[in-house]
């Protein structure tokens, strides 16, 4: 009764921020949500977020530390870096439309005040091989998540710092879109994003554990067992859609661009930790 009673408190407290954070700004908004799970968790490490739900159970994070001693997305990151070095048809490489290198996932998503959209890594990657006369990758797997898991690995530990501009409305607006999407309920279960990974964080779906939200756009791409293999963040986000029995929406496209905007704004401060393994 009282594990109870603590969800159905949790799930109050996540109903409130959706309506409490309503007219807010997204920097307000921040300082909620990241003190919503400091609160619910006082003794997790702020810098511990970003390992999941093994950040909160001793036992699966014990079997996972040996997991990452051979872990099993190396191929995956050492398939991505060839891809990265290998020319196109027309001589170029993927350093000619990233002349930084691939240590630049921190940079992703932002705003394209010239375009007026949310730009992420994948779609960046897939418009340099357009733009060289190649064929776009999946955006779920494969190349794509081979590629993203490259530039994770040589992203690793850098801050997330995403922006949204003060001066262009139209990045608050897609911001807020991100920030309805993850409130919002859908599907035949009726769930939100914050159902499973808010209120109910920590508590256990059949025999997992459900990861808090803060965090979650730091290990990404993923090695899942559950797949068996590498897959991208927008794959997830598809997944949990088709988990609570809604249409998923197409990766890449405008809604799930939106919700890693916010979802990554959520997590500034935090160090990039992926790729990643999960169940």
């Amino acid at each position: 009764m009282k594990k109870t009673l603590t969800a159905l408190t949790a799930l109050g407290l996540v109903c409130g921020m959706a309506a409490s954070v309503a007219d807010t700004t997204p920097e307000e908004d921040r300082e909620i949500y990241q003190g919503y799970f400091k609160e619910r968790f006082p003794n997790v490490p702020v810098e511990d977020f970003v390992n999941g739900a093994y950040a909160l159970d001793p036992i699966g994070r014990e079997n996972w530390e040996a997991i990452e001693e051979f872990p099993p997305y190396e191929t995956a990151i050492d398939n991505g870096k060839d891809l990265w070095e290998t020319p196109f048809a027309n001589g170029k490489t993927y350093a000619d439309c990233f002349p930084d290198g691939p240590a630049m996932a921190s940079k992703y998503p932002y705003w394209d005040k010239d375009r007026g959209m949310v730009i992420t890594l994948p779609l960046a990657l897939n418009e340099c091989r357009t733009a060289n006369g190649e064929e776009p990758y999946n955006y779920l797997k494969g190349p794509m998540a081979e590629l993203d898991a490259y530039v994770a690995y040589e992203s690793r530990g850098q801050v997330i710092d995403v922006k949204v501009p003060e001066d262009d409305p139209r990045a608050l607006e897609a911001f807020k879109k991100g920030k309805e999407f993850y409130f919002t309920r859908r599907g035949q279960f009726n769930f939100s994003c914050a159902h499973c990974h808010m209120g109910n964080s920590g508590t256990t779906l059949r025999t997992e554990i459900l990861s808090p939200a803060f965090g979650h756009t730091t290990h990404f791409p993923v090695y899942r067992s559950k797949w068996g293999e590498i897959g991208t963040l927008h794959r997830r986000y598809k997944g949990c859609n088709e988990q609570v029995r809604a249409a998923s929406f197409e990766p890449q496209g405008e809604e799930y661009r939106d919700l890693e905007y916010f979802m990554s704004y959520m997590d500034n401060g935090l160090k990039l930790n992926g790729p990643g393994a999960r169940k």
